[in-house]
């Protein structure tokens, strides 16, 4: 018997109101979420490296991009972007810093070893994990130079490990990666395709999507509260300093050096330093600027102190003076409970510091030990000692930035890391899933069964509401 017009109707609206409490969960699952902030490390191969320093190669590495070192042997690149969707566990992150390994030094000067690894990228689709890098190498025999983007460097064994599901930060640990065929031409010859690399550890944050704001109407009356921007202070400051920074890891040996099993120590920021991997930021310059001139005399706050077995030494009150396309880093110098005042520390080239866009610039400068700077470090270095490189910035106009720090990303818990995942029993009801949010619970499941029940409930009211109707139709009297 086919139901009143009413009943139909009010099936009708009820059905769609349980399709509204449906939709919600799968379109949520459905959007791509930002990966944004973290570091990925990684020891590319432990052996090459023993090898590009050891007695044959007698060679060295150094970093590029903000890339420092992490543990006995691992280069830890920074500051991931991509995206992430928890839905079907699809995952992109790109990381910036580099490594360039040299080596088998000829007698013209060029080395026979020559491989730059940068911009490392890890991308995972349909349960399938690969490692892309731009590659810089010298072909082993010939010496031919080659340089390639993204290559697809190795592939990752994800067996076991789940990535949907998850929160943030999302964490990969200890994952194997083995080199492709792509890969052995990139890496000069030195190993064949199928060579097993370094695992791979990464941590990212993840930012769940954003929510539309709520449609508002402003008031049509009463007085503008938004000043007017007026041509003045757009440009104000225009050729003088407005603020600037100093970036600088002090040496990269000396910080491992510190944490290592001989001084088994740490170091402190205070005073508004930051901390950006393989580099101390030194902000808030002060001072005075001369765009014509290039020149610059500029005080810096934060202060960085390294402590260990027989180590205490603090530098603090930064500064830096450029002209004539040379710079000088000075600081105060606290070592042994007494402090020394602005003592020359490096010094460094800053060829081209006249600004441009706004901002005057001077990136990875390579910066030499001074004969204070000698005495400051208690005779470790001899002066002339290749320091870690100097990167200074001045802002000139307010539209310009200072650079941005590399982003470690927030870290990781254990409860981040997803985890091979074992077969469930025939009484065991399925895991959760393996990728989770640090601190906090993945809901995603708990609101799809929310909506689940939500739809039940309205689906049982619907019902409800037809039985009621069809009732009503049938002791009615015609004309009703």
């Amino acid at each position: 018997m086919p139901l009143p017009r009413p009943a139909r109707a009010l099936a009708v609206t009820l059905f769609t109101a349980l399709l509204a409490a449906l939709i919600p969960a799968s379109t949520a699952h459905a959007e791509n979420r930002t990966v944004q902030g973290g570091r990925l490390d990684w020891g590319i191969k432990s052996s090459f490296q023993s090898y590009v320093t050891g007695p044959i190669a007698q060679g060295s590495w150094g970093l590029t991009g903000g890339a420092a070192t992490v543990g006995g042997s691992q280069f830890r690149f920074h500051s991931a972007q991509g995206s992430y969707d928890p839905a079907t566990g699809a995952f992109e992150a790109a990381f910036s810093g580099g490594v360039h390994f040299t080596g088998h030094r000829k007698a013209d000067g060029t080395n026979e070893l020559d491989l730059t690894i940068s911009r490392p990228r890890v991308a995972v689709q349909g349960g399938r994990g690969t490692l892309y890098a731009d590659m810089a190498s010298k072909a082993k025999g010939s010496g031919r130079m080659s340089v390639t983007a993204q290559v697809p460097l190795a592939t990752l064994n994800l067996a076991g490990i789940d990535m949907r599901g998850g929160g943030s930060p999302v964490a990969l640990t200890g994952v194997p990666a083995t080199l492709t065929a792509q890969g052995a031409a990139a890496f000069a010859g030195y190993y064949p395709a199928g060579t097993q690399l370094d695992p791979i550890s990464l941590t990212v944050d993840v930012k769940a999507p954003k929510q539309a704001a709520p449609t508002t109407t402003p008031p049509t009356t009463g007085p503008s509260t938004t000043p007017s921007p007026t041509a003045s202070s757009a440009t104000a400051g225009t050729g003088g300093l407005r603020t600037a920074a100093v970036d600088w890891g002090v040496r990269r040996t000396f910080r491992e050096y510190v944490t290592g099993a001989i001084a088994q120590g740490k170091w402190t920021l205070a005073d508004g330093a930051q901390d950006g991997g393989a580099l101390f930021r030194f902000p808030a310059g002060k001072g005075s600027y001369d765009a014509k001139g290039q020149s610059l005399d500029a005080s810096f706050a934060g202060s960085v102190r390294f402590t260990g077995a027989h180590l205490d030494l603090t530098l603090a009150g930064v500064t830096a003076k450029v002209t004539g396309g040379k710079g000088t880093l000075s600081a105060d110098v606290t070592s042994a409970g007494t402090t020394t005042k602005a003592v020359p520390l490096v010094t460094f080239t800053a060829r081209d510091f006249a600004p441009k866009n706004g901002l005057a610039a001077v990136t990875e400068a390579p910066a030499t030990l001074t004969e204070g700077g000698a005495k400051a470090f208690g005779g470790m270095y001899k002066a002339g000692t290749a320091m870690d490189p100097v990167s200074l910035a001045v802002t000139v106009d307010a539209a310009a930035k200072l650079p941005a720090l590399p982003d470690l990303g927030s870290g990781a818990t254990s409860s981040a890391a997803p985890t091979k995942t074992a077969a469930p029993s025939a009484s065991s009801t399925p895991s959760a899933p393996s990728v989770a949010a640090a601190g906090t619970s993945d809901t995603s499941g708990s609101s799809t069964g929310t909506y689940i029940a939500i739809g039940a409930g309205v689906f049982l009211a619907a019902a409800f509401a037809v039985g009621v109707a069809v009732r009503r139709r049938r002791t009615v009297t015609p004309g009703d």
